[in-house]
């Protein structure tokens, strides 16, 4: 793979989560700098930056004598990442202003999350919901944590939740949550939101102690 030198860190961050989500790059694996950096004919100074990129949202971490490896899944991390971003949402939808365009758009991208055909799909459906949801939130860096808290929250996700019917409840959560929003319900729609991340997370919990 060859990369342009415009926003290197950036498009390497991107690369090496794309591996991580295909498979080929897997939890516990550690990353060889020296090996990536003939991969992509690129110097590893970009390469350290994206890793720290990832380390810092806890995708990653420095090992002594190892390097960099993925990190492994675990309850605790789970409960602390739902915790936050449950939080967080509901700050941020008690905090925006809802048009009909935006429910327009949940409504649309609800679709979406229905008709995802496959687990990957679904998950990236729902994450891409959820930041339509909170996206009128005027706070940048509250929103850039939200994102970087679910991209560690996507490899929870693709480890546990394919199950069909489990996403059948995720659903009706969803629905309720515009309904309440067009309503101008926010209390409502807080309470259905922070109960929508929690039934993620008593899923993923379930199967890490299985």
């Amino acid at each position: 793979m060859m990369l342009t030198k415009i926003n290197l860190r950036d498009q390497v961050r991107d690369y090496l989560l794309a591996e991580m989500i295909t498979g080929n790059l897997r939890t516990g694996k550690t990353i060889n700098l020296a090996a990536l950096s003939r991969d992509l004919n690129i110097s590893v100074t970009p390469i350290r930056e994206a890793l720290t990129q990832l380390q810092q949202a806890h995708i990653i971490k420095a090992v002594p004598n190892r390097g960099f490896i993925i990190a492994e899944l675990d309850v605790k991390e789970a409960e602390d990442l739902y915790g936050l971003v449950a939080n967080l949402e509901v700050m941020a939808i008690e905090n925006s202003e809802f048009t009909e365009e935006d429910i327009a758009k949940l409504i649309k991208q609800q679709e979406v999350f229905e008709n995802a055909k496959d687990a990957i799909t679904r998950i990236r459906a729902d994450l891409e919901f959820h930041r339509l949801l909170t996206r009128g939130y005027e706070n940048d860096l509250a929103l850039q944590i939200l994102n970087d808290l679910k991209t560690r929250i996507f490899f929870y996700e693709k480890a546990f939740t394919d199950d069909d019917s489990f996403y059948n409840k995720s659903d009706n959560q969803h629905e309720s949550i515009i309904s309440a929003i067009a309503d101008d319900n926010v209390p409502t729609a807080s309470l259905l939101l922070k109960m929508n991340w929690m039934l993620i997370l008593n899923y993923i919990q379930k199967k890490l102690t299985e």
